[in-house]
Parts: structure tokens; C-alpha cells; sequence
């Protein structure tokens, strides 16, 4: 099961549920829905906060979300209803590809609440339910 993870820059919430997932045994990626940051690294504190945790950012770099991943993914994560609305705006005619949100509600941003180690808590907490309801699987 190859899964996309989705926020808004790709820089905070969507790269750490990127490794909080791949840590998992998940293969997953993660993407923005838009292009500020395509290219660049995990904002810092973000990578710090993680650090703290034993997860590791530093390799992952930014790209933007793209109507071909609907092809390319078997389940994107939004981790808002905003993402997801983005998302959905994408969708090809045809696509059944299942869009739904990360955690039990949003994951809110912590490039604006300040709330890094808040985000990664819940990020976890998601990631563990997503496993444990079956709805994401580790590779084989």
C-alpha cells in the first residue's frame, strides 16, 4: 500500500507523518498543496522537535501535490479539510483513489501555532490508530 500524506507547504505536518508512518514500516511519501517551499527541507523546529523523538527529516525535501497522484498513491492523508478540499479539486474524472484526514480531525499547522511538539503528539497518536484500524498497513 503506497500512501501520500498532504498539508499545505510540506515542511511541517506532512513530512512528520512522512516518517512518523515510514518508521512504521509504511511506504509512504508526503507533498504541500502548494509550491512555497518545493524543494527545501523540513522547516527546523519542526526538525527539532522530531529529532527529540528519533525522527529524522533531514532527508526529505518538499514537493507540491499533483493530480497524477491519485494514480501513483492507493490512500492520500489530508491532515485538514482544507488540504483535503485541494485535494478533491484535483481529482481526475474517474479517480477513486480515497481522500480522508490523517487524524481524527485536523492537525493543526505549527508553523503558525508555534506548537511543534503539540503536532508531532498527535501526529503520533494518529499514526498508531491508522495501523491498529488497518486503514494504513506496513510493506511486506
Amino acid at each position: 500500500m503506497r500512501v501520500l500524506c498532504v498539508c499545505l507547504g510540506n515542511i511541517c505536518r506532512s513530512p512528520a507523518a512522512e516518517a512518523a508512518l515510514r518508521d512504521r514500516g509504511v511506504e509512504v511519501v508526503s507533498a504541500g498543496t502548494g509550491d512555497w517551499h518545493v524543494g527545501k527541507p523540513p522547516y527546523q523546529p519542526m526538525q527539532d522537535a522530531g529529532q527529540a523523538l528519533g525522527r529524522d527529516l533531514t532527508s526529505l525535501r518538499a514537493r507540491q501535490f499533483n493530480a497524477s497522484d491519485f494514480q501513483n498513491f492507493d490512500l492520500i492523508l489530508a491532515m485538514d479539510e482544507d488540504n483535503a478540499a485541494d485535494i478533491e479539486r484535483l481529482r481526475p474524472a474517474g479517480s477513486t483513489t480515497p481522500v480522508r484526514l490523517f487524524a481524527d480531525r485536523a492537525v493543526p499547522d505549527p508553523y503558525y501555532t508555534r506548537d511543534f511538539e503539540g503536532a508531532w503528539a498527535m501526529i503520533e497518536k494518529a499514526a498508531d490508530a491508522l495501523i491498529a484500524d488497518r486503514i494504513v498497513q506496513p510493506a511486506e
